[in-house]
Order: structure tokens, then C-alpha cells, then sequence
């Protein structure tokens, strides 16, 4: 969990060494949230794919107050399209690309060798600086994937339905305050069909839903900014709705469902920053100061399709399942799981 909001940071904070590019980037604040914006796009929506999947190993739902504890980890798969992105300088006020390809790699890319140029006026001069965007590190993440581990917990209630409650601990540190919870419902149709629910086949209809935030306390890193309040937050919530199939043997069951994914996420920069320029004309020196100067909203939605298969040994239960949809997701995870 304390690795999300530090995956999601990485652009900003690897500016610190730099302390003069992220201020005059800072300053273009416009031009700022845009850069910034296409460089994590894949991560924020490949955590908005990545924690809608992992619910369920089967349709079929717990007797009255049988229950199950799943621990799984999803891998969402950027897919190539989204390891890179096209700058544009028309797109941008104060930016321009000083050298290399106007192609550049976003967070879950590769090196980053390209110079962009920030050139801002300022009463009849130009503040100046050059910078590259840190490289990716999508080579370093298995699957070139955006990872999400979840602790699960289903029972059964009345109606041939369960409902779910996935966790992840609390962080709360100096640097880091994160929380990650989530609901899900479970249910059953087989009821509805008659003789039909002697099969070992059983069809559910699902929901969940998947809140996540975190905040990171910038005051506690070396920035190079003086100011106050200065933190990073992140927040997200992620919706799925499910029609799931499965045909369940004593030794194995095997699945499939059919859905549509939705998500929302923001990630913001707060605070105030006491910013120093220098003058492109001359050595002459300005502070001046800007408030909350990040502010992002992210958007992933669309269809999927999954196929997964669970060995079942007794009550212990091991399973992986494949989902196909824009950044397609593989899950894998054991649960334990009574009546």
C-alpha cells in the first residue's frame, strides 16, 4: 500500500534533485497538469482496472453464513499504446521540445531522452529552464503491469446471496496516510430456474464497488520549496457490475463473466510553494508563491470478459483468471472457503 502514493509521486518528487525545472514548471500551471497528466496515465488507470477484478472464483454463492477469505493480486497489462505519448507543443503554453523525439514514455515506459524547454515571460524578460521527464519503469514491473494485492471476506446471507468486504490496512506514518475499501454482492439466479439448479451449473449477477485514497506528506521530503501544507493526494473509486457463469465440479471449477468497468481517480498537489526564478536576461532574482498548483481527474470505463479456472482442495482453493478489456488483467490468489 505504501508504494502506491510513491508509484504515483514519482514524476513530481524526481524533479526535487532539480528543484529549478519543477518550479518553473510549477509556475505553468496549466501546462503543468497537462504534462503531468499524459506522463501517469497509464498508471492511474491501470490501478482503475486492476482493483475491479479479483471478486469471485465462481457464481455460486455460500449456504446461509458460509463464508470464504480470499487473498489474490491483480496485474493490470499496459498495453503498448499507452506506454507512450505525443507532445504536442501547440498543446501547451510555456513548454516546447528543445531535442529528441516528440514521442515520450510515460511513468510505465521506457528512458525518457528528450528535452522539453520551459519559457515564460515576465515583464519584458523570460524565465527559463530545460528538463527531461524521469525515466519509465515499466521494465521493472513484471508484465509491465500496474499490481493490486487484496484481502478479501464473503458470507452468505438469505436469497442465495453473498456480500463481500475487501481491506487493505490502514497506513499511517509521518509520510504516508492511505486507506483502500471496498463492497461487493453476490447473486444467485439458479433459484429462479427450477430442476435446472441440480446442474453444477450456477449464474450470478454481481456488483462491487472500490474506494481508495492517500496522502503524502511532501513537508517531510527534500523538495527545495519552502511553504506549508505540502502533500499529494490521490483518490479513487472503481465500479464493475457482472453477469458471472460457472460450472462447479468437486475437483475443479471452471468460470467466466461478461461486465462493464467504470472509474474515477484524482490526484492533486496541495499547498503552498515559495518558488525562486531567475531572470533569462539577467541574474536578478524573484520569489513569488503558488497555492495547490496540481489538480487531475482520470476516467477509465468499458466492457470486459473473464475466464478463469479454481482447483478445489477441500476447504483451501487456489485459482487465476484472465480478463480482456482495454489494459486486459490477470488475477491469481488462494481463499478459504466453508460451505
Amino acid at each position: 500500500m505504501k508504494k502506491t502514493p510513491l508509484l504515483l509521486l514519482l514524476f513530481l518528487l524526481s524533479f526535487s534533485v532539480k528543484s529549478q525545472d519543477l518550479e518553473l514548471l510549477l509556475l505553468a500551471k496549466d501546462d503543468s497538469n497537462l504534462l503531468i497528466k499524459n506522463y501517469m496515465t497509464p498508471v492511474m488507470e491501470g490501478m482503475l482496472y486492476s482493483l475491479n477484478d479479483g471478486w469471485y472464483h465462481t457464481a455460486k454463492t455460500h449456504k446461509k453464513l458460509g463464508f470464504d477469505i480470499t487473498i489474490s493480486a491483480n496485474a493490470a497489462i499496459v498495453p503498448n499504446s499507452s506506454k507512450t505519448f505525443q507532445f504536442n507543443a501547440n498543446d501547451y503554453r510555456y513548454l516546447s521540445l528543445e531535442s529528441g523525439d516528440s514521442k515520450m514514455q510515460t511513468v510505465m515506459g521506457e528512458d525518457n531522452k528528450s528535452v522539453i524547454t520551459v519559457r515564460i515571460p515576465e515583464a519584458g524578460d523570460y524565465k527559463v529552464a530545460q528538463f527531461s521527464l524521469p525515466d519509465g519503469i515499466g521494465n521493472d514491473l513484471p508484465l509491465n503491469a500496474v499490481p493490486s494485492p487484496m484481502i478479501q471476506a464473503s458470507v452468505g446471507i438469505p436469497l442465495n446471496t453473498d456480500i463481500s468486504i475487501r481491506y487493505l490496512p490502514k497506513i499511517n506514518t509521518d509520510d504516508v496516510e492511505g486507506n483502500l475499501i471496498g463492497f461487493g454482492i453476490k447473486h444467485n439466479l439458479m433459484q429462479y430456474f427450477g430442476p435446472v439448479e441440480k446442474l453444477p451449473l450456477n449464474v450470478a449477477l454481481f456488483a462491487g464497488f472500490t474506494s481508495m485514497d492517500a496522502t503524502y506528506n511532501l513537508g517531510n521530503v527534500s523538495t527545495g520549496f519552502a511553504g506549508s501544507n505540502q502533500e499529494a493526494a490521490f483518490k479513487l473509486n472503481a465500479y464493475t457490475i457482472q453477469t458471472i457463469a460457472s460450472l462447479d465440479f468437486p475437483l475443479i471449477s471452471l468460470y467466466g463473466a461478461i461486465g462493464y468497468d467504470k472509474g474515477t481517480s484524482t490526484l492533486k498537489l496541495n499547498g503552498t510553494y515559495e518558488l525562486t526564478y531567475t531572470y533569462e536576461g539577467s541574474n536578478n532574482s524573484i520569489t513569488e508563491s503558488v497555492t495547490n498548483p496540481i489538480n487531475m481527474d482520470f476516467n477509465a470505463n468499458g466492457v470486459r470478459g473473464t475466464l478463469g479456472a479454481r482447483l478445489n482442495i477441500g476447504f483451501f482453493k487456489i485459482f487465476g483468471d484472465y480478463t480482456i478489456k482495454e489494459y486486459n488483467t490477470v488475477t491469481a490468489g488462494i481463499a478459504f472457503s466453508f460451505r
